[in-house]
């Protein structure tokens, strides 16, 4: 509908009908304003100042025809509709063809319902103008596409839904080896690594890369027959129903990086190795030293990691209680042959030194970064439930889980073992003395749990 923004130029030399056409405007009642020239040149002298919304013009007008409107229009733009009374299909084209919106044939009818024809031709100029904006907006867009695709060091792609390329930036050259043309029209995976395959045929089939910063690393095939590492970013182009119809990548070679992260990995697997070996190391000397607790620390740790599994540990923690396991007797190394391999009971004097073993062990392994949590068993595996244990006299719960749970494996294996100064206990005496100290030297939820593991 027209309202009074919509100014009309009505071009006419034939009062009757300039006043058949203003009367059919002032019946429609919208408010829209209506100008009227009966030559040319009065026309011109209108748009020079003021230009209107549309134009309606007598196709022969005493002082030229219309077309010459059509022509001095250069970029301003109006819309034209021309009207004659003597229509004929050669005088159509030629009003099209020089610019015209549309062509009407004079009649009562026709100038009547001029309203209407108005409003028809404004709307369908509107729709005219959006078109060549959005394909002026598309051309420029896709000019600085390729202003930034031919310049860029990365290989700038377009491909269709199924993944076919449907533009390739000169970056393939150096990064894949591929002229553009050997690659536009071709589909995407024959160049991907079959083991990355599946990836990229999920991204293609669901659409869901919604993050312009997500990277997705994959192998591409060279010209030369190597896999190389690329690295590609990309967006989904929809249409005006929001249906994915393109996909736009950027695809960078990473194959250094990756290379780099290789060696990192074996580097870090190397130095992990290493570690293990060096507590290995450790617990190897000091068996060495004690003869009479030698195959100990294997038992305590093996029983150790089942009873932390069956409890729900995680894998990284009981990595770290395996460590602690085979760590808990360290400190034992600060403490003198005399003592540590005596043959009979210790004396108060000698209790007092032996009991310094978990301090040296803190001392030893504390500065360590990665044996910090597996420092937790040395260092309080002898405190006990009622806060009798040492070196701290930590009670119930204050006491570290993982040490509370290699206190009960600790004394089990012990008890159950040959020492210089004692035979072991029997299998089911060990048991009773467990149930008999659960809630006193040890956590009773654990011995419950362990007496289960063992029977």
């Amino acid at each position: 509908m027209m309202d009074d923004s919509i100014h009309i130029l009505l071009i006419e030399d034939d009062p009757a009908h300039a006043e058949l056409i203003e009367r059919a405007f002032e019946e429609r009642g919208d408010g829209a304003h209506l100008a009227i020239a009966h030559t040319l040149a009065a026309a011109r002298a209108h748009l020079q100042s003021f230009k209107p919304t549309l134009i309606i013009a007598d196709w022969r007008l005493p002082d030229g025809d219309s077309k010459t409107i059509l022509e001095e229009q250069g970029a301003s733009k109006i819309p034209v509709i021309i009207m004659t009374s003597y229509g004929s299909e050669r005088n159509a084209v030629e009003a099209m063809k020089s610019g015209a919106l549309d062509y009407i044939i004079k009649s009562s009818e026709s100038m009547m319902d001029m309203p209407h024809i108005a409003e028809r031709a404004i709307d369908q100029w509107l729709i005219v103008q959006e078109q060549e904006r959005m394909q002026l907006a598309l051309a420029e867009r896709e000019a600085q596409f390729r202003l930034l695709a031919e310049n860029s060091s990365d290989m700038i792609s377009r491909h269709d839904i199924k993944g076919n390329f449907l533009y390739v930036s000169p970056a393939s050259r150096a990064l894949v080896g591929y002229e553009p043309e050997e690659l536009v029209g071709k589909g995407v995976l024959p160049f991907i690594h079959p083991e990355d395959a599946p990836d990229i045929i999920t991204l293609f089939s669901r659409f869901n890369w919604n993050d312009p910063t997500a990277a997705f690393p994959y192998r591409a095939l060279h010209k030369n027959g190597e896999y190389i590492w690329l690295e590609t970013t990309a967006r989904i182009i929809y249409d005006q129903d929001h249906n994915a119809i393109e996909l736009q990548a950027s695809s960078r070679d990473i194959t250094e990086r990756k290379q780099a992260q290789v060696k990192l990995q074996h580097a870090l697997s190397d130095l992990k190795d290493a570690y293990e070996k060096t507590i290995k190391g450790w617990v190897l000397a000091l068996d060495l030293r004690d003869r009479e607790t030698e195959g100990h620390t294997q038992r305590v740790t093996e029983m150790t990691i089942k009873l932390a599994r069956e409890l729900g540990c995680t894998d990284e923690e009981i990595l770290d209680i395996q460590r602690g396991a085979l760590l808990h007797d360290i400190g034992k190394m600060g403490i003198p042959d005399e003592i540590l391999q005596k043959p009979g009971p210790l004396t108060e004097e000698e209790w007092l030194i032996m009991r310094r073993h978990p301090d040296y062990a803190y001392q030893m392994l504390s500065k360590i970064g990665y044996l910090h949590r597996a420092l937790i068993i040395p260092y309080y595996h002898h405190e006990r439930w009622d806060g009798s244990g040492y070196p701290h006299k930590l009670k119930g719960e204050d006491i570290p889980l993982v040490a509370r749970l290699f206190a009960v494996v600790d004394v089990w294996d012990a008890l159950s073992s040959d020492r210089p100064y004692r035979k072991r206990m029997h299998p089911k005496d060990v048991i009773e003395y467990l149930e008999k100290e659960a809630g006193k030297l040890f956590d009773p939820y654990i011995v419950e749990k362990f007496l289960k593991l063992i029977r």
